[in-house]
């Protein structure tokens, strides 16, 4: 008999808090289910933050059911509050709608919109931006109570700095999403990171009060490091989905160098790779967890840029790395008037600034063609000027080709 979708989800390590769960696992075995999943379009990219609530989708589509992936169109323009202590800032009606047509594309390499069981995909804005708002209070939230909201962790860590009333109306208006696809779809689930449990609780107990009908909420794991920190940040900020924010070969090689400690972790959720071939290849703890890392890298690339730019991203890595042909090395184009390291090392993006190129330098962290940079104000030299290109090393993981142009 096949695993149902929820047995694929927990074994996996997808689930952290769910409500009613034997009569959500009985209902995930006996029947189709449409469930949603929210994405609020504050960027024109998803990020790796997304990437967890996406590959449960898979699994679940895969299992039959159906999934919505609910763009904030509406609740965009406001902003979520949860696990943010200042005030979002608010977009205009046109910037959510290019950022939501840049999330179709990419979640297209996820889920299928074809079939018996395609997904579909719904903006909140359709009902919240000319929404009457007395009708609102008076069929929503009459259903609310202030006292038990206040309680929620959403809301506490706005307390101190102050919660404005266009956020306290947050959570009324995504239990009001959860509402209408249970009218217009028969969604009986929603989904998403445990960041957002109260607001998911909020929607599914509107409609078992409303409606007096059975709904269910599960939020996924986090994406955490061994110290509790949110995976995916890097030097330059998010790990972005797009290769114009994040190229393949530093969305690979993020994923090259995880914790050791993290890979099966990180190859139960982000891949759909057997946990009996995860558990073989992790079960180490020492240089043999390398290729455990490569092929995690190279698994999570290829599902997010295709096994192209995913072979292309392994093969620089290796050329970075040793074991790989220098041609293959990833390279960045600098202008040749440029001659101190500290500037060159900012041009390429190995550093977000010269200052802390130059502690980088000082620190000992740097090298020109295997030469270590041994002075902050150093040169890159005559010699590599006139050849127009040299490795720069910068620690023992970032090796970039530099070539210099006139």
């Amino acid at each position: 008999m096949a695993k149902s979708a929820f047995d694929i989800l927990k074994e996996r390590g997808f689930i952290k808090q769910t409500v009613f769960e034997d009569d959500l696992k009985k209902m995930l075995e006996e029947e189709k289910t449409a469930f949603y999943v929210g994405f609020d379009p504050t960027a024109d990219s998803l990020h790796i933050g997304h990437y967890i609530p996406i590959m449960a989708m898979a699994h679940m589509q895969r299992a039959g059911h159906k999934p919505i992936a609910l763009f904030g169109g509406g609740t965009g323009m406001i902003g979520d509050p949860s696990g943010r202590s200042d005030l979002r800032q608010m977009m205009t009606r046109e910037t959510v709608a290019h950022n939501i047509e840049c999330f179709k594309k990419q979640m297209s390499r996820f889920i299928t919109f074809e079939g018996e069981n395609a997904a579909l995909m719904v903006d909140n804005g359709d009902w919240l931006l000319d929404l009457n708002y007395i009708d609102f209070l008076r069929d929503v939230g009459v259903y609310f109570s202030v006292n038990k909201m206040l309680t929620a962790e959403c809301y506490k860590s706005r307390m101190e700095k102050g919660l404005t009333f266009l956020e306290f109306n947050y959570m009324l208006m995504q239990a009001y999403d959860f509402f209408k696809l249970y009218n217009a779809y028969g969604c009986v689930l929603q989904m998403g990171g445990d960041d957002q449990w109260s607001n998911m609780l909020a929607g599914a107990d509107l409609i078992r009060r409303k409606l007096q009908k059975p709904a269910y909420a599960v939020t996924f794991t986090l994406l955490l490091t061994s110290e509790g920190k949110k995976m995916g940040k890097t030097a330059k900020g998010a790990l972005w989905l797009d290769e114009n924010k994040t190229t393949p070969y530093e969305f690979y090689q993020y994923f090259r160098n995880v914790e050791d400690v993290k890979v099966a972790e990180c190859m139960r959720l982000l891949t759909f790779m057997d946990l009996e071939e995860i558990e073989e290849l992790t079960k180490y703890s020492d240089e043999r967890m390398n290729a455990a890392k490569e092929r995690l890298a190279f698994e999570v690339t290829k599902l997010v840029h295709g096994e192209e730019k995913a072979r292309e991203a392994q093969r620089q890595a290796r050329a970075a790395f040793g074991g790989g042909s220098e041609e293959d090395m990833p390279s960045a184009e600098v202008d040749s008037s440029l001659r101190q390291v500290a500037d060159v090392m900012v041009a390429a993006g190995v550093a977000k600034s010269k200052g802390e190129a130059k502690r980088l330098i000082e620190g000992g962290g740097v090298a020109l063609d295997g030469d270590k940079v041994e002075n902050a104000f150093a040169e890159i030299g005559e010699e590599r000027a006139a050849k127009g290109e040299f490795i720069l090393h910068k620690g023992k993981k970032v090796h970039v080709k530099i070539l210099l142009k006139k």
